[in-house]
């Protein structure tokens, strides 16, 4: 079905739908140009009542994991957000789907010059198409977007082609939506200040992280953190639909707790292995756009070959950075491990670096299931949790699981005077 500006039409009703998807899509001639998409969950009063019901690229996943704003995998489109129905709160009755440029106004970017808008919408299980709308051909020096939005209708989900344009940017849709912005919603400074003073969700995964640390005694303990990437060939998807960016954010929480310069040291490794600039919530936005994807110099999507990256992880810790604290090494792994990784943890066991792998995915990890069992190590220092799929486990039980081993090798480690 092709929508047209004013439209509405069925979404679930006459269909078995439970989750959605909507891919945007557009063209520009100017590469320095940046576009997103977002979402503000409306109350019945047309109001986003808390910060965290906008959903952008800074803040991609409800609490209750309704939204998630990630990159498309459709062919062409840019950007992508998943709809969960039944995970929509009751006090949302509208979803309102919004399309800014960045700092158009400064940078002398407008709607006039993005060609192409469209945005489809399809059931996320069967793949089927429900409608595509296009829009924007009456735009001149716009330069936010209120493309549609899904709303509440005696009890069915149905979609509304808006397809308006907004003077002022992002600060005037916040201002719109009811979320407050400290400058006044007209001026440059107002659309900067929005961008950087809406909180991230990486505010509230640290909370829960902190509870975490609270249960498992682990409050006050310093120690450095790092994560392993495995960016092999069946990992593309993950890093192509976000959910890799997801990870590196749900990490950093940890990192912020435990590391006194709250950062988190990043590897991705296939058959080669590189070591990419730590992350921090400054520069967390789209890291792994920027540094992973769009980064040329990484060897991508090949075969998996594990000890190198682990050695290179060693390194790091023990001769060019070597300190008191100790480490804790998050590895994330979607396919199993090739045997020789057993020899790099055995000879790593008198170090101050704990091992927690992370298998993602369906594969057996036939090593890795092994590790609590391997013999020849001065203390236990490497664990294994499997998580079929992450992006649907909650903050609460990652950090629960990723931390569940940590503490009892801290205590070895000390006894064997391993770290102080």
């Amino acid at each position: 079905m092709i929508l047209l500006k004013g439209q509405k039409t069925d979404v679930t009703k006459g269909r078995n739908v439970a989750e959605l998807v909507l891919h945007f899509g557009w063209t520009t001639a100017n590469a320095a140009m940046g576009i997103d998409a977002a979402a503000f969950l409306l109350s019945d009063r047309g109001r986003c009542e808390r910060d965290e019901d906008f959903i952008f690229y800074g803040n991609p996943l409800t609490r209750d994991g309704a939204l998630m704003h990630t990159g498309s995998t459709d062919k062409g489109a840019k950007e992508a957000i998943k709809i969960v129905l039944n995970r929509v709160s009751g006090q949302v009755s509208k979803i309102a789907f919004t399309l800014t440029i960045h700092e158009g106004e400064r940078s002398g970017h407008y709607m006039q010059d993005v060609s192409g808008l469209y945005v489809q919408l399809t059931n996320s299980v069967t793949g089927e198409e429900i409608f595509r709308y296009e829009y924007g051909g009456d735009l001149t020096k716009e330069t936010a977007i209120v493309i549609g939005e899904l709303y509440k209708h005696n009890g069915e989900w149905k979609f509304s082609a808006i397809g308006s344009g907004f003077y002022g940017g992002l600060a005037a849709l916040c201002t719109s939506f009811g979320l407050e912005v400290e400058a006044p919603a007209d001026t440059l400074e107002a659309a900067a200040a929005v961008e950087t003073a809406i909180p991230s969700t990486i505010d509230l995964r640290k909370k829960a992280v902190q509870f975490t640390l609270e249960k498992k005694k682990l409050t006050g303990v310093v120690a450095r953190v790092g994560i392993v990437l495995d960016i092999t060939g069946s990992m593309q998807p993950l890093y192509r639909n976000g959910t890799v960016q997801e990870v590196v954010e749900r990490i950093l929480a940890v990192a912020t707790q435990f590391d006194d310069n709250k950062s988190l040291d990043v590897w991705v490794y296939d058959t080669e292995f590189s070591r990419l600039p730590s992350v921090t919530e400054r520069e967390l936005g789209r890291y792994v756009e920027t540094h992973i994807l769009n980064n040329n110099a990484i060897h991508k999507f090949g075969r998996n070959n594990e000890p190198p990256v682990m050695e290179d992880v060693i390194r790091k810790y023990t001769e060019e950075e070597d300190s008191q604290n100790p480490v804790f090494l998050i590895f994330i792994n979607d396919g199993g491990v090739v045997k020789q990784i057993k020899k790099v943890i055995t000879s790593a066991s008198v170090l101050p670096i704990f091992w927690q792998f992370v298998g993602i995915g369906q594969s057996d990890f036939e090593v890795l299931k092994k590790l609590d069992t391997m013999e020849g190590r001065v203390v236990d220092n490497a664990n294994f949790i499997h998580l079929d799929a992450i992006e649907k486990v909650s903050d609460e039980e990652l950090y629960d699981q990723l931390l569940n081993e940590f503490p009892s090798w801290l205590k070895e480690a000390k006894q064997k005077r391993i770290i102080r």
